[in-house]
């Protein structure tokens, strides 16, 4: 059991006001400063919850993504599905096994900062997988596809999956209204008609919505998960997130795969701002992007007893960026990979600088591995160099992935 004390941090938690202090970490929870262990940061650190992706799907994050055609737009998601299958992206991904597929996802989750992602695939298709990974893809969820035609057909139907997620006080996640095209605009009817529409709905995408719609969906006490690039990127439209916010919606952030969607988690903050500020002619403020990615996440995943604020009692997931921007949330939503000093998963590190090896007892443990973030040496869990050489082999040329930050030895020996 690791029992550690992070010293002099810029800690940074929903509904807190940031301070100067410590944090500490008993076994898998936050706990009150103490231990044999402590990590000196100086100040020159700033200390968050880590964070979670309300969308992803682990066995798509492949590179180059693949879109319409120059000049055109899908209206709903089913002709990409089919120009995704007759692409060489996925001729070339199709040499991989899920597992490849599925390691890769949980890296470029850990590279960008996330501890806790949802892979919006049924649990009979991931559910011996997820639980290899380095991060947290959590199983405990009801979901549905689509509620649409469209739908695929994903699980044991939307009503058997949303009783059971009531049940179980977990989420109910279904893709809704992506794409504007006619049936598209009518997914909140659909969920009515079921008879569905509540807090435990977390839906993904929603550009179709009417105003109407999000007044409903706000009502319900809904959670809504914006998927700003890859929206853009497929339809050059995206969810009215200004009235949804307005609305009191619970708005998180999601990727999407990366087959659609930025490179990583860190990327989609920086471009859903962006896309803000073009939409709107305003800033969303960074503090608010902050609360997407933690609390409001956590609230979306019915997780908020658990994660998603650096609470005493809380699970001790937290991440650790340099400081290089007086505005601890604006530091956040500017940092690159390249920041990450320290990734925590329950109480224990899983991706760090080398002087957070003092956590460990100051050795390398055995199931971790070593790699070179620009000139920083840094440990990681499990062996992403091992995995990005056994891609290339497979692929049979120096494929490059914009969601790992390093460059592997040509030996599938990290540790050297």
């Amino acid at each position: 059991m690791f029992e550690y004390t992070l010293a002099n941090g810029v800690i940074v938690s929903p509904g807190k006001k940031t301070r100067t202090g410590d944090l500490g970490v008993k076994g898998e929870k936050i706990f009150s400063p103490g231990g044999t262990v402590t990590i000196n940061l100086k100040g020159k650190s700033c200390v968050y919850p880590s964070l979670i992706n309300t969308h992803d799907h682990l066995q798509g994050n492949y590179r180059p993504a693949v879109g319409p055609k120059k000049g055109s737009f899908y209206l709903t998601w089913l002709p990409w599905d089919n120009d995704l299958k007759a692409s060489d992206t996925f001729k070339e991904r199709s040499q991989l096994s899920r597992e490849d597929l599925y390691a890769l996802s949980g890296y470029k989750c850990l590279f960008s900062g996330v501890t806790t992602v949802n892979d919006h695939f049924p649990q009979k298709l991931n559910s011996q997988i997820l639980p290899t990974l380095p991060i947290r893809a959590f199983l405990e969820y009801g979901l549905a596809h689509e509620c649409s035609s469209y739908d695929l057909k994903w699980g044991d139907g939307v009503e058997l999956e949303h009783k059971r997620a009531v049940q179980n006080k977990w989420p109910f996640i279904t893709h809704l209204a992506e794409g504007f095209d006619e049936e598209s605009m009518h997914g909140v009817e659909a969920l009515e008609k079921y008879k569905v529409l509540d807090d435990h709905c977390l839906l993904v995408h929603c550009i179709g919505f009417s105003d109407e719609d999000i007044k409903k969906v706000a009502k319900a006490g809904a959670s809504v998960s914006w998927c700003g690039f890859s929206n853009m990127f497929m339809f050059n439209v995206t969810a009215k997130v200004r009235k949804m916010i307005k609305a009191g919606v619970n708005v998180t952030i999601g990727t999407d795969s990366s087959a659609t969607g930025s490179a990583n988690f860190l990327a989609e903050l920086k471009f859903d701002r962006e896309l803000y500020r073009k939409l709107y002619g305003e800033d969303l403020p960074a503090k608010n992007i902050f609360e997407m990615c933690t609390i409001n996440a956590a609230k979306a995943f019915w997780m908020q007893d658990r994660i998603g604020s650096l609470d005493e009692g809380k699970l001790g997931d937290i991440l650790v960026l340099k400081a290089r921007d007086d505005d601890p949330y604006e530091n956040l939503v500017n940092a690159s990979m390249q920041d990450i000093e320290l990734l925590v998963l329950a109480g224990t590190p899983v991706y760090g600088d080398m002087r957070f090896l003092d956590i460990f007892g100051g050795e390398l443990p055995p199931a971790y591995t070593q790699i070179k973030v620009g000139k920083n040496p840094m440990f990681v869990k499990g062996d992403p160099a091992g995995l990005y050489n056994e891609v290339r082999r497979k692929v049979g040329f120096k494929k490059k992935l914009d969601y790992l930050p390093f460059e592997p030895l040509q030996s599938s020996d990290s540790t050297q």
